[in-house]
């Protein structure tokens, strides 16, 4: 009996010690939700100078909190202030970063819905760097970080004349590497240039020759940041892309 009752005694020690870790990871599970429930679609966007971006944040609830008790704080590593605020449903901005005045923008309808996305207007090289979104609100709350990288890129345009084929694409940054090739992907010798604005963006003129009436060349630009594939089919004086 002695021997059956150090049995139940031990079996009683595991299965305390098993309904103790299961009630901590449970706890673990609930406390990581939460901190959780704020996310991003691109954590890594590229934008595009001069034109609009979007950094996407949104708190992940099955019911969204009245707007009046939701607060979102966006801002920048490494510079005092916010780049954008709302506070309890109402727009914050005397602690706003000069830099992004009146060029940040948060919908607050979009907000009620849980989305506190920020678009960023007019994209800007100094614009790159990490942005952390914060959001709390009764039903939920937490951070995501976005690591926005910025430069300029455009698809090219073909013109064909006297057997030679050359795309022109008017913004590249940082500096891109240009390669022609043909149909079964063997790299084909164009000429390149490469025109350097003041403002650090280039141009890109390239050029093959000769090209075949009815052959079908791919254009690749690309740098760390985009790649642009284009496809030009040469038809007597004309081309198709």
């Amino acid at each position: 009996m002695a021997s059956l009752g150090r049995i139940i005694g031990c079996t009683m020690v595991i299965l305390i010690i098993a309904f103790a870790t299961i009630i901590i990871i449970i706890l673990a599970c609930a406390f990581t939700g939460r901190l959780s429930n704020v996310l991003s679609l691109n954590k890594s966007p590229v934008g595009n100078l001069g034109e609009n971006q979007l950094l996407s944040c949104f708190l992940q609830v099955n019911t969204p909190a009245p707007l009046s008790q939701t607060s979102v704080t966006w801002t920048k590593s490494g510079v005092s202030g916010v780049v954008y605020q709302v506070t309890r449903g109402a727009v914050a901005l005397h602690n706003q970063i000069p830099q992004f005045k009146g060029r940040a923008a948060l919908s607050l309808d979009a907000l009620q819905k849980g989305n506190a996305s920020l678009i960023l207007s007019g994209v800007r090289s100094q614009d790159q760097g990490e942005y952390t979104c914060s959001v709390s609100s009764s039903t939920g709350a937490g951070t995501v970080t976005v690591d926005l990288r910025t430069g300029a890129f455009s698809a090219p345009s073909f013109t064909f004349s006297s057997s030679i084929l050359t795309a022109v694409a008017e913004r590249w940054s940082p500096e891109p590497n240009v390669t022609w090739s043909d149909l079964r992907g063997a790299v084909l010798p164009g000429t390149t240039s490469l025109n350097l604005s003041s403002a650090g963006v280039y141009s890109v003129k390239t050029s093959l020759s000769p090209v075949n009436t009815s052959d079908t060349y791919t254009l690749m630009i690309e740098n760390n940041l985009k790649i642009s594939i284009s496809q030009a089919t040469v038809t007597g004086t004309q081309h198709w892309c």
